[in-house]
């Protein structure tokens, strides 16, 4: 299969990236943050999640957020609402496109929302149907796709049968989600084959976590699959408070040196992305995820 010519990158950071993060971040440091993605090109930004406060304090700002970034014609600004509450405050805010999510274990499903995958499929039809009603895009993601920190192995035609009922329910494209980064480029390779034979692959994307190490690889084995989406994070910054262990997702600086490296077009502005990334760890006090950027630092001195 031919390596797709272009990709497109889900930038991730502002909701996923920083949704778990211990301390306060100010709703000015958030905009900034989604301000500087803008300006180095990202094309579509998960802007926040409408969720109860009580679940993820972190993103309690999400319509300030919206309110005040800087809309650019063209450029998708995203949030998660999982429920048709967190849709109608999503609708407030003016968002077009939001995002539902449901995982392909039965156990990490009642330890990340408290109910089966079923039930949390079934919570969805009345987003779907109001997002219909509203012309809103919605878009899927499955976790655990790779492994589950509970249950081990997960087989790949699980993750179909899921991927499958959020494809059928109207998400135009499903996210596949290796949450906690045990996966390798020929498990990859074999649950995009499957997956991909209940769900067009140009209706899939990829979401790698790189706690082994492996997310770079694994993505190479996704285009290879002819696989042309994939959510990533700037600096690297994230990880899932229900998986032990789970570093952040797939830093986007790293992504898009491997995507430059293959001559794949993303109209990302490398150095722009960077200084993105520094930014925010620097609001964070931590250190900036993306051996890329690090390198890219090191190197201007």
């Amino acid at each position: 299969m031919t390596i797709p010519s272009k990709v497109r990158l889900v930038e991730v950071g502002p909701r996923d990236g920083l949704q778990n993060e211990k301390q306060p971040i100010s709703v000015a440091d958030k905009v900034r943050l989604v301000d500087d993605l803008t300006a180095a090109g990202l094309g579509y930004i998960e802007v926040g999640s409408f969720v109860s406060p009580k679940w993820v304090p972190q993103m309690a700002g999400s319509a300030e957020v919206f309110a005040q970034i800087q809309r650019k014609p063209g450029v998708t600004y995203a949030a998660l609402a999982p429920n048709l509450k967190g849709f109608e405050a999503a609708l407030e805010s003016g968002v077009k496109e939001v995002a539902v999510f449901a995982a392909a274990s039965e156990s990490f499903s009642q330890k990340n929302i408290n109910c089966s995958i079923a039930e949390s499929l079934a919570r969805f039809v009345p987003v779907m149907e109001a997002a219909k009603a509203h012309g809103i895009s919605v878009r899927g993601y499955v976790s655990c796709v790779l492994g589950c920190p509970y249950e081990g192995e997960v087989p790949a035609e699980q993750v179909a049968a899921v991927a499958a009922e959020l494809y059928a329910m109207g998400c135009y494209e499903v996210s596949l989600g290796d949450t906690i980064g045990t996966g390798t480029a020929g498990a990859t390779r074999h649950l995009f084959n499957v997956v991909g034979t209940r769900v067009p692959r140009d209706r899939l994307a990829g979401h790698f976590h790189d706690t082994f190490g492996q997310a770079v690889a694994n993505i190479h084995a996704s285009l290879l699959e002819g696989i042309a989406v994939f959510d990533s994070s700037v600096a690297g910054l994230g990880g899932c408070p229900y998986a032990k262990g789970a570093t952040g997702n797939v830093a986007t600086e790293d992504v898009l040196y491997l995507l430059n490296g293959l001559g794949i077009q993303t109209g990302i502005d490398m150095n722009k992305l960077v200084d993105a990334g520094q930014r925010i760890c620097t609001v964070l006090g931590k250190e900036n995820g993306s051996r890329v950027a690090r390198a890219i630092l090191a190197k201007r001195g």
